[in-house]
């Protein structure tokens, strides 16, 4: 390619970005304001295109059934289109699908493989559900160190149910060293977030625990949230 027509290209698909930008922002604006009809108007030419964030959209839109009838296969064309183009959204919306039956045939092990690839993108809800699935054992050999691994991506992050959970295993001992000070602080981490489960849990590990170590385990927990969760 000659460089007078690659800086014709460059141009072209500056110009196109730009386009396609202004457009996804008028569909957002728009739907915000419950004017349907105009974001779809605006994103299904995007979509077409093969423009990932539109196609998620319209995957949502259809999911919802927000101004056209509520209709999963077609949601779910939508989200495929841009999970294979490894957007994280998409991954983590279509394995839900998959996981409940909703539009498709109920397919754990599909759902798992879409979690996985989102999960690995660093998206935080999609690594909590694939703790679960491991967990629990659906659509995959029950693994709690593998669980455990998920679950401490996600509550890494803030993710209350995460560190819910964690708290849970560390309790049991399953997948980690059985851990009364562990429990209680993921606990009390998620329970200020507003985690009804975790805040049972405490009441229940604190009759279990001295007071020495119930002042350990809030001592560890405020020390983890000013680390923002990081090496807890």
């Amino acid at each position: 390619m000659t460089n007078f027509l690659w800086s014709v290209f460059l141009l072209t698909l500056a110009f196109s970005s730009v386009t396609w930008g202004s457009d996804l922002k008028k569909g957002a604006i728009a739907y915000r304001n419950g004017d349907f009809e105009t974001s779809l108007k605006e994103w299904m030419p995007l979509a077409r295109l093969g423009n990932v964030k539109a196609q998620d959209l319209l995957g949502l839109m259809y999911a919802n059934g927000d101004g056209v009838p509520q209709d999963y296969e077609t949601a779910v064309k939508w989200y495929t289109l841009a999970a294979e183009q490894g957007f994280a959204r998409s991954q983590y919306n279509l394995a839900e699908i998959y996981k409940s039956g909703g539009g498709v045939s109920q397919d754990y092990e599909t759902a798992v493989k879409w979690y996985t690839l989102a999960a690995e993108q660093g998206y935080a809800k999609a690594q909590f559900n694939l703790g679960q699935m491991y967990h629990q054992g659906d659509g995959v050999l029950k693994d709690y160190k593998t669980a455990v691994h998920w679950y401490s991506a996600a509550a890494e992050k803030g993710q209350a149910d995460a560190q819910t959970n964690l708290g849970l295993l560390y309790a049991q001992g399953k997948g980690v060293p059985q851990d009364n000070l562990y429990a209680y602080m993921w606990w009390d981490i998620a329970a200020s977030s507003g985690n009804g489960f975790a805040s049972k849990n405490i009441d229940v590990m604190s009759e279990r625990m001295t007071s020495q170590q119930l002042s350990d385990a809030q001592k560890s927990a405020r020390e983890c949230v000013a680390k923002d969760y990081k090496g807890c």
